[in-house]
């Protein structure tokens, strides 16, 4: 199998069998010559290009192609994913769940070597589903796609999927699924780094009251088992007057709920031309009519400013909530992982948030097994949970990542021995989680109604403004209100209520 590189792109064409129904719209012609040259712009151009051919598809077909788009990570890659069906369900195609579709695009995580797995085991059945339909496309696009080893895998034993592309050109989407279209071959656009950042594209989202916003790209920090700085890219911070246009438009069109999104948001706007911070960019969007609650994810302890525990007791908006990742709470291992803090930082923030909004929900992120653990320093994060008492954490067994300084560290631990930790860590975490939850019982609070509940039609289920989940009485016609609730019971993790007249 031959493969053309194309410079400076990163790109390369791997050869595909020649489809009938593409050689009779023929190949790329002299009209895509005239694409602008400047975004969104040339997004628009290619779109229009794009309706034009999906309609003839469609036309061939008998009916309209459905695309089905599915997203694994972050809320970040939720967000892209949302752009993406966005594009396509403007230049003509169905959105569905079904992974039978027409178009299939997954957009990957590469944080933990299951979730790669678990692609190329889904690719297998999509493979299945292309062998029935002769019109499906298959694409790959996110964080696994910026790992060279991972697209000469897809080279070489998946050569049925379509396109490929990473983490910078999302933006690209467009004018590549059009060139696909136009291909007998594997299209891959793979950049090594942001060229620029192009956020006002069509968008599909999944709540109409909610949205996700993109605040900044890519990481600085380089913790020494994660991938994310190498996939990602260093931090790229977008402008505040256009983040706050972007919400005002949200505002507009009904979202009560946005979350800011960005790898590290406590170190927003550092590297602007005029740097502004984080707290700053909170308060301003405050201010805008329509907004009733304001997220962010996900803050990284080094950078937590005395500044923005201040909006947290100040802006009423502002939910009171913070996701701030321990990782481990031996000093020692966290200056292995080359976290910046130590455990006596860690907890000192912990405090200083805790005097200033005593009822702050605080969850977490706790790595078990990380190199070089010992038992002493699994105790050591057990006396930090002990003493924070998490509202709730997301609890790992360190995954060795290939490239990261952490995989070639010695002294990897025994999978037996981290298991062991990891359930004893889990225990003391949900223990803890449910003595917390039990604080609220009896209490009235505000819900965000999310959707009517998967199990019970009669129920629907929304969030407080700690993040907490309420079930409560109700039906469809309160999706996106935010109604008093009256918390009756406590099950631990969730809540069940009763609406307040």
């Amino acid at each position: 199998m031959q493969t053309a590189m194309r410079k400076g792109t990163g790109a390369s064409y791997v050869k595909l069998p020649f489809r009938k129904e593409m050689r009779e719209m023929g190949n790329e012609n002299d009209n895509l010559k005239t694409a602008p040259a400047k975004e969104p712009e040339r997004t628009f151009f290619f779109m229009e290009t794009a309706r034009q051919y999906v309609a003839d598809l469609a036309e061939k077909k008998g009916s309209p192609l459905t695309c089905c788009v599915v997203t694994f990570g972050c809320q970040m890659n939720a967000r892209d994913s949302e752009k993406i069906r966005g594009i396509l369900t403007e230049i003509g195609f169905v959105d569905t769940k079904s992974e039978e579709a027409d178009f299939v695009l997954y957009n990957t995580c590469t944080v933990r070597e299951n979730a790669n797995n678990k692609v190329y085991g889904r690719l297998g059945v999509l493979h299945g589903y292309k062998k029935k339909n002769p019109l499906m496309r298959i694409a790959l696009c996110g964080c696994m796609m910026q790992e060279a080893h991972v697209v000469e895998k897809l080279k070489e034993s998946y050569s049925f999927v379509d396109l490929i592309f990473g983490t910078h050109n999302l933006y690209r989407f467009a004018e590549l699924f059009t060139k696909m279209l136009l291909s007998d071959r594997m299209l891959i656009e793979v950049l090594e780094g942001r060229e620029e950042i192009v956020e006002d594209l069509p968008t599909k989202r999944t709540y109409s009251f909610k949205s996700g916003v993109n605040i900044m790209f890519g990481c600085n920090n380089f913790c020494s088992y994660c991938i994310v700085p190498y996939v990602r890219g260093r931090e790229v911070s977008r402008e505040p007057k256009e983040i706050l246009r972007e919400i005002e438009k949200l505002a507009q069109d009904g979202v009560k709920e946005v979350m800011l999104l960005g790898q590290n948001v406590n170190s927003y706007g550092k590297n602007l031309e005029s740097p502004v911070t984080f707290a700053s960019l909170l308060r301003e969007t405050a201010k805008i009519d329509g907004l009733e609650r304001i997220r962010f994810m996900t803050s990284h302890p080094k950078d937590l400013s005395e500044e923005l525990m201040d909006v947290f007791a100040e802006t009423k908006i502002v939910c009171p909530h913070l996701h701030l990742p321990l990782q481990s709470g031996s000093s020692r291992i966290l200056a292995k992982m080359n976290r910046h803090y130590d455990k006596e930082h860690y907890l000192t923030l912990v405090q200083k948030l805790r005097e200033r909004t005593p009822d702050i929900s605080l969850t977490t992120d706790i790595i078990v097994g990380f190199p070089g653990e010992t038992e002493e320093d699994f105790l050591e994060t057990l006396d930090v949970v002990e003493q924070v008492r998490y509202d709730s954490a997301f609890t790992f067994l360190y995954s060795k990542r290939n490239g990261t300084p952490a995989a070639s560290m010695p002294d990897q631990i025994e999978e037996e021995v981290a298991k062991e930790r990891f359930q004893r860590l889990l225990e003391a975490v949900q223990r803890i989680a449910a003595e917390r939850a039990e604080r609220l019982t009896g209490q009235t609070l505000p819900v965000l109604v999310e959707e009517q509940n998967k199990q019970d039609a009669s129920l629907v289920t929304g969030r407080l403004a700690n993040n907490a989940v309420v079930h409560f009485p109700g039906d469809a016609s309160l999706i996106g209100q935010i109604v008093p609730v009256t918390l009756t019971e406590c099950k631990g993790f969730y809540y069940v209520g009763s609406r307040h007249a």
